[in-house]
């Protein structure tokens, strides 16, 4: 039985590699394929698929690389259509993380190939691979633009807090020692978005469409929380975060100006921890952030050290790399003009915007 097993094993190994884009049916051996693999990431996970489409309107397509029935490689890819930026093929589209996985170079490459030939007959500028560490020839990158920020947890309550820098650790002690701060777990949405949209808003930054959060609860369960952070007036701070594997992952998160003088992010991120370990996370994962951006220096004020991110860009018609990021001088009057706007009007125009974005 075991020398069979082998020779399956080398069959598969030798067998010719077949690309083509994900049947509904096999999503269930995508997502064990994904969670098998050491450089896959929750954003590669088959449920954005629906989510995206669903709830923002664009075409999604999943390649995979067969060989035979053993699947060697996935690229989650999203066809950002944007009257404003332009048409690209991203993977992920509205995701920090993506690319491919592949089980082996040749695997890989294959995805690569398959992906520059879509981007080609759908028309768009450039095809974008938002990877953790680069791994293409003949690709370009934007060194320095990009870092995401990571480190351990400790299973010690007191190891973690001391991992924080002293500065940072005094703001903390505060927010734990003030009776009146209160983290509520399993938020509910409506305050969740609220208050993140308000914060997004005051950054000039527009927000997607409440359906996007409501889907990606819907569609991730458990794997997904909703907290806030609640002061003597009501909710101050709150926070969409991500589980997956080993790692926890805050990714949408917003607070009011009330929420500062109370240190409630600090609170939030802190109870967070907690949370994580107690649910067997052993990697915290405080996300990208560009260099040069207030997100950037708070992480860096907790202890956490930025690792540069590899995004990859195939331009399919030549020109510059794009650039559609709030640090482009070209943006700065937008930026600005949408920060005075009323919250209901960013709220009402804000998706229209932020879907084309990607």
């Amino acid at each position: 039985m075991q020398a069979m097993s082998v020779l399956k094993d080398r069959a598969a190994a030798t067998a010719p590699l077949e690309v083509r884009a994900l049947a509904d049916e096999e999503a269930p051996v995508w997502d064990a394929f994904v969670a098998a693999q050491e450089d896959a990431t929750f954003f590669h996970r088959s449920p954005w698929r629906r989510v995206i489409e669903r709830s923002l309107g664009h075409k999604t397509h999943y390649l995979c690389a067969w060989r035979g029935a053993r699947l060697a490689g996935i690229l989650p890819l999203v066809h950002v259509r944007s009257l404003l930026f332009g048409h690209s093929l991203v993977s992920l589209g509205f995701g920090v993380y993506g690319g491919i996985v592949a089980a082996d170079d040749a695997a890989a490459e294959a995805l690569a190939a398959a992906a520059a030939a879509l981007g080609r007959s759908l028309g768009v500028g450039h095809v974008e691979l938002r990877n953790l560490k680069e791994a293409r020839a003949g690709w370009q990158t934007k060194p320095d633009l990009y870092f995401t920020f990571s480190r351990a947890l400790a299973k010690d309550r007191d190891a973690n807090l001391k991992a924080i820098p002293r500065k940072k650790r005094a703001d903390l002690r505060k927010a734990i020692d003030n009776k009146a701060l209160t983290v509520e777990v399993g938020a509910d949405l409506e305050v969740f978005f609220r208050i993140y949209a308000e914060s997004v808003r005051n950054l000039g930054t527009p927000v997607l469409p409440k359906r996007f959060y409501a889907a990606i609860l819907e569609a991730f369960g458990d794997a997904v929380e909703v907290s806030a952070v609640r002061g003597p007036e009501g909710p101050v701070a709150a926070l969409m975060t991500f589980y997956f594997t080993d790692r926890v992952r805050p990714y949408y998160g917003g607070a009011t100006a009330a929420a500062r003088p109370l240190h409630a992010y600090d609170l939030q991120y802190w109870r967070l921890m907690e949370r994580a370990v107690a649910r067997g996370a052993t990697v915290f994962d405080f996300g990208r952030s560009k260099r040069g951006t207030g997100a950037y220096d708070y992480k860096t004020y907790w202890g956490f050290e930025p690792t540069p991110l590899a995004y990859e860009f195939h331009l399919l018609k030549g020109g510059e790399l794009p650039d559609v990021n709030p640090l482009n001088p070209k943006y700065r009057l937008m930026i600005e003009t949408w920060r005075r706007l009323p919250l209901a009007v960013a709220n009402l125009i804000g998706p229209f915007v932020a879907r084309q974005l990607g």
